[in-house]
């Protein structure tokens, strides 16, 4: 046994039991995929460390610990593809797993075999550029284009230097490493095109761990005297775990900003981050003269729903209304959940209160339709109340406190209509009664 991978394997585990520790915290998708391939990792070390091993279980090792390093290649770099949930997308991680696979049993079991090294390099060039083809007029990305030529490329490597004596199976090992983690690399770029630590950490860490698979075949061939300690080809491994923790890190905090700014359930911005974009709407309207409008939205039967259909029900309702309201606004304008079944419209200028009242008009008719949630289709309606900068008030503050008035004047209209009906009805109903009493006598 090779005890000298025990220091790689205790520093690989740690590094992913700090990864999943981080990870646990924002559980996703990739994390997951992340976390799969770093155990795949552990797995490459584990199983090197029992590649020495003569006969079956040295090249069951050989084959497991170079297999588990592809497959967190790929992992790695199917994590990273925008259009993962795309069916093609599936099928394209199941071919490179296939390939990749076949190709390391073939050279590690029958590194001569031209009858079968010659099709399965062929495979890499292949199967890829086929799927494409076929899934073309379906899905196209300058991404799968991207993976497609690295394996065509890879392909032709291939079968140029697989067959040479001395060096050939190892060269092929090499340039199919390569062209995983240079995938990983470009993948990342990808995916990740931000100026942040943990970003430029990881994808240069990447394209660091690619280049080993050429820069150490290049010394061992030119260069022989020169004796490079194994930690050191393995010292891209370690960066690339840590700058993908650095990552992590960096998507929770972004969350975190973005929840203290924005409704949870709607996603649309919350009482905070609309007081900001209220305060800047009334600043550029007093600059520039324009003017700005603030609707103040309240859904009428809304606890009605709730207390009825339960409380799943109404959070469909809130999000099937903040769908709305995005649907009518401007992209200038602002949509905000300001309350439990209060929103808010900040129309920036130029603004009148005759375009404001259309808006609340239009609004209304579409909150009066029945709006389908799921399987039930319910009534809603609201109450919009309407303030104008610079005429109804000329702050924040008061310009909401007009909106606020306006929408519980809106609101009591409809009971105070009914309270008169009710009294002409009684009204009516007396004197019919009274004129038929004196008809009687």
């Amino acid at each position: 046994m090779d005890w000298s991978k025990l220091p790689d394997l205790v520093a690989v585990a740690l590094l992913t039991v700090a990864f999943a520790s981080v990870a646990r915290r924002g559980r996703t998708r990739v994390s997951a995929l992340w976390l799969t391939a770093w155990g795949m990792i552990a797995l490459h070390f584990v199983a090197f460390m029992f590649a020495p091993l003569p006969g079956v279980l040295g090249n069951a090792a050989g084959v497991i610990g170079l297999a588990s390093l592809t497959w967190a290649g790929v992992l790695f770099m199917w994590a990273s593809v925008p259009y993962r949930r795309q069916n093609s997308s599936r099928w394209m991680m199941a071919t490179l797993l296939a390939t990749n696979t076949l190709y390391i049993v073939i050279v590690i079991l029958a590194p001569n075999a031209a009858w079968a090294l010659i099709p399965s390099a062929a495979l890499f060039g292949i199967l890829p550029l086929t799927l494409t083809l076929f899934t073309l007029r379906r899905f196209n990305h300058l991404l799968r284009w991207t993976t497609v030529f690295l394996y065509v490329d890879l392909s032709i490597f291939l079968l140029a230097v697989q067959l040479r004596h001395g060096n050939g199976a190892d060269l092929a090992l090499n340039a199919v490493l390569f062209t995983v983690y240079c995938g990983c690399g470009i993948h990342f770029w990808h995916a990740y095109r931000r100026a942040t630590a943990g970003a430029f950490i990881t994808i240069a860490a990447f394209f660091l761990w690619a280049a080993v698979f050429v820069v150490a075949p290049i010394i061992a061939t030119f260069i022989p005297s020169l004796h490079v300690e194994n930690e050191v080809w393995n010292l891209p491994k370690y960066i690339a775990a840590v700058g993908m923790i650095l990552l992590l890190l960096e998507d929770q905090i972004e969350h975190n900003k973005y929840l203290a700014l924005h409704d949870e359930l709607t996603g649309l911005p919350n009482r905070r981050l609309f007081q900001d974009r209220l305060n800047g709407a009334i600043e550029r309207a007093r600059r520039s003269g324009s003017g700005a409008a603030l609707l103040l939205i309240d859904l009428n039967d809304f606890k009605q729903v709730n207390d009825t259909n339960g409380h799943h029900t109404g959070d469909l309702v809130l999000k099937r209304a903040g769908e709305i309201f995005l649907g009518r606004a401007r992209r200038s304008d602002t949509v905000a959940r300001t309350g439990g079944d209060e929103f808010s419209l900040i129309l920036e200028g130029p603004i009148t209160r005759e375009d404001a009242m259309h808006v609340a008009d239009s609004l209304r008719r579409l909150l009066d339709d029945p709006v389908q949630v799921g399987l039930q289709t319910l009534h809603v309606g609201a109450s919009i109340g309407i303030a104008i900068y610079p005429e109804d008030a000329d702050s924040p503050e008061s310009l909401y406190i007009a909106a606020d008035r306006s929408m519980y004047s809106e609101k009591r209209r409809p009971k105070a209509a009914l309270v008169d009906r009710l009294l002409l009805d009684e009204t009516t109903g007396t004197a019919d009664f009274r004129n038929a009493s004196a008809s009687t006598h």
